[in-house]
């Protein structure tokens, strides 16, 4: 539980101080005090008598009352010095800087663990260790530079790594990046980013609190807690970006499952990120541009108008907005269009990208914005202006601070000349904005912010859906992969359409089953688990000789325990998988399916339980969705009843976690008939 013992402590102990401030002891204590902290500091070291002017304690034992202390000794230690501070002091915060505890192997963590339960035993806080520390309003803690100087409306960042959240600030800083707090939580042994999010959750003041969160995350120790809270802080107003390191590959399941292979940690973080409404990033440069997007007034539509003195970077923005679903609108002729156009230079171009050529003035800028606020059809404006060496440009940098300030519609600044003009640019920053020096990297970032869906809404799709049934079945299964009449009994209780199958023993079962479907008919082997390898399937089974024939030759394939005899169906081939993550839950695939799911990979995730809204996204972000639109004459599929189907799908796997790994493939579907055609069910039991 993050105490105000942490954030807003009367008194500050650094247990490791040291004049030396190439030693992280050191260099923190020096961060507190030219940071300002205006609560009594202490330090201990049995070395020291006096430590950058102020008197040092040999040991915490003589010390006074302590709110908040930072330990920068051997991890050897740090537990009996906590249990010190916390039985004799009164300490209720900690921040471990020391490295050496379950990072380091068995001895560390038993280490940790004592730490823990040292704080723990007093209800105290937590940070680290193996941490750089953290920094709020109230105080810097931390022994690395460069120490942002923090405002209110700036972003609160948590990393679990200290080096990175070093790495991120100082990508972030020239570029006007601002931050509210700085959390690094390390080890994350007692407080982990989830912690410090549900922290922020639970105390968000709508007048004061900081809206803007930046994550670095290397493991999701509770994928729950994440999703609540990052869902809660967005539907409050809130913006996050996040980074989640170090994915793993699942390629040695493949020859289990179709999902099997193509599901890993990471898909389910990618399904996981998309339901808490979080923009996902891959690198430090992506989540700084991202940080300085949410920093601008919000973009309500795609419409972008693109403003430059500079052809190419205006070319490449367009590229980049448009390569990811954002629209550069030609300007329609009107008398604005006009009255600006003989506003510009002759060779100006009023398109758009509108160009007011290197030679362009201040005051045809303005112009020009002021266009694009009042009479053109666009719902933002990205500004390309660098010095073309001709004229000083401190004038357009005043302008487009101004403007910022007043237009409704938001403005990106890119601002390149970062050498030529760079007192100019750092006057620019001073003034509270951003810049964005690579045109790609916020046309990439920009489509990214507007391509991320909105939190997902925290209930379960039930309509039609006999959870007791699907439990009976459930229980009543025996472990592995399911028989095809089990498969259909959990479809029926999920009301997922299925086409007719009979599962059968004899050349006389054969028959009489396609008696009971009618032809044409489709019969598959029984037992091996990739049927189409192995020539397990044959189509278009027409007559009943033709019957008795393909029963012969399906029972002579290896492994072969019976044969399935099916109503053919033909449409547009359509997959949907799942599989189980451990602490994650279902992740959910859809994309087209036969050999398709294979070859072109073309799929889409989501982390049950799915809405509505979630499943038509999945399949809406589809490279394929216009081929189930339908194409040339093709007739397409009913997109909404296939997202009901992937919806009572989760809502089936929500209620039966035995069920390990899924594969739906191929769906077929035709116009507004949908039917499953061939599945596969694994299920494990403790």
């Amino acid at each position: 539980m993050i105490n105000s013992k942490l954030l807003s402590p009367s008194s500050i102990a650094v247990i490791g101080g040291s004049n030396q401030i190439s030693k992280p002891g050191g260099k923190l204590l020096k961060n507190l005090i030219e940071n300002h902290f205006a609560g009594s500091l202490y330090v201990v070291n049995p070395k020291e008598t006096e430590v950058q002017g102020l008197t040092c304690y040999p040991d915490v034992k003589d010390l006074p009352e302590i709110d908040l202390a930072i330990l920068a000794i051997p991890a050897r230690f740090c537990p009996q010095t906590a249990k010190n501070l916390a039985k004799e002091k009164g300490t209720r915060a900690f921040i471990v800087i020391s490295a050496g505890f379950s990072e380091s192997g068995l001895e560390g963590k038993r280490l940790e663990q004592e730490l823990v339960d040292v704080v723990n035993s007093v209800g105290g806080t937590l940070i680290g260790p193996n941490c750089i520390g953290i920094i709020t309003a109230e105080h810097a803690s931390v022994f690395t530079s460069p120490v942002p100087k923090l405002w209110n409306q700036g972003c609160d960042f948590i990393s679990g790594s200290g080096a990175t959240a070093v790495f991120i600030m100082e990508s972030g800083i020239p570029k006007g990046l601002r931050f509210s707090s700085v959390w690094s939580v390390g080890n994350s042994a007692q407080t982990s980013v989830e912690d410090v999010l549900a922290y922020l959750d639970e105390t968000f003041d709508p007048t004061t609190s900081p809206r803007v969160k930046l994550l670095y995350m290397e493991t999701i120790a509770n994928p729950d807690k994440l999703l609540h809270h990052c869902s809660s802080l967005i539907k409050k107003g809130c913006r996050i970006a996040g980074i989640k390191a170090g994915s793993s590959s699942a390629g040695t399941r493949a020859a289990q499952s179709h999902t099997g292979a193509m599901v890993s940690s990471d898909a389910a973080v990618e399904a996981l990120f998309r339901k808490a409404g979080i923009v996902r990033c891959y690198g430090r440069e992506e989540l700084v541009t991202v940080g300085n997007v949410f920093l601008c007034k919000e973009l309500k539509d795609r419409k972008m108008a693109i403003i430059t003195h500079a052809g190419g970077p205006g070319v490449m923005l367009t590229d980049a907005l448009e390569d990811g679903g954002l629209y550069i609108p030609e300007i329609k002729e009107s008398q604005a269009k006009k009255d600006l156009r003989d506003k510009l230079f002759a060779g100006s171009s009023v398109e758009n990208p509108i160009d007011f050529l290197a030679t362009g003035t201040a005051e045809q800028l303005g112009a020009i914005i002021d266009a694009c606020e009042k009479d053109f059809d666009v719902d933002g404006m990205a500004v390309i202006y660098g010095s073309s060496g001709l004229y000083p440009v401190r004038e357009v940098f005043q302008l487009i601070n101004k403007k910022m300030q007043v237009c409704n519609k938001p403005i990106y600044p890119i601002l390149p000349s970062l050498l030529e003009v760079k007192e100019d640019v750092a006057y620019f920053l001073s003034e509270g904005n951003v810049n964005f020096p690579d045109e790609v990297l916020l046309g990439k970032a920009l489509t990214k912010v507007m391509n991320t869906p909105a939190p997902s809404e925290e209930k379960i799709f039930l309509n039609g859906v006999d959870i007791p049934t699907i439990r009976r079945i459930v229980d009543n299964a025996d472990p592995g992969f399911q028989p095809p009449g089990v498969i259909h009994e959990l479809f029926k209780a999920a009301g997922i359409p299925a086409v007719k199958e009979i599962v059968v023993y004899s050349e006389t079962e054969a028959l009489e089953a396609a008696r009971q479907i009618g032809f044409p008919l489709v019969m598959k082997v029984v037992g091996p688990i990739h049927k189409t390898d192995v020539g397990g399937v044959v189509l278009n089974v027409r007559n009943e000789v033709s019957v008795t024939k393909e029963f012969q030759h399906l029972m002579k394939i290896h492994e072969a325990k019976a044969v399935l005899v099916g109503q053919m169906a033909f449409g547009t081939e359509l997959f949907v998988g799942a599989k189980y993550e451990p602490r994650f839950g279902h992740v959910i695939l859809c994309g087209l399916g036969g050999i398709y799911v294979e070859v072109m990979k073309d799929v889409t995730s989501g982390l049950a339980p799915l809405t509505m809204d979630e499943a038509m996204s999945m399949i809406q972000n589809l490279k394929s969705y216009k081929i189930l639109e339908g194409y040339r004459g093709k007739r397409g599929v009913n997109i909404r009843y296939f997202a009901e189907i992937i919806v009572r799908l989760s809502s089936l796997l929500r209620f039966a976690t035995e069920i390990k790994e899924m594969d739906i493939n191929p769906l077929l579907g035709d116009g507004s008939r949908i039917f499953a055609v061939d599945a596969r069910i694994r299920i494990e039991k403790p």
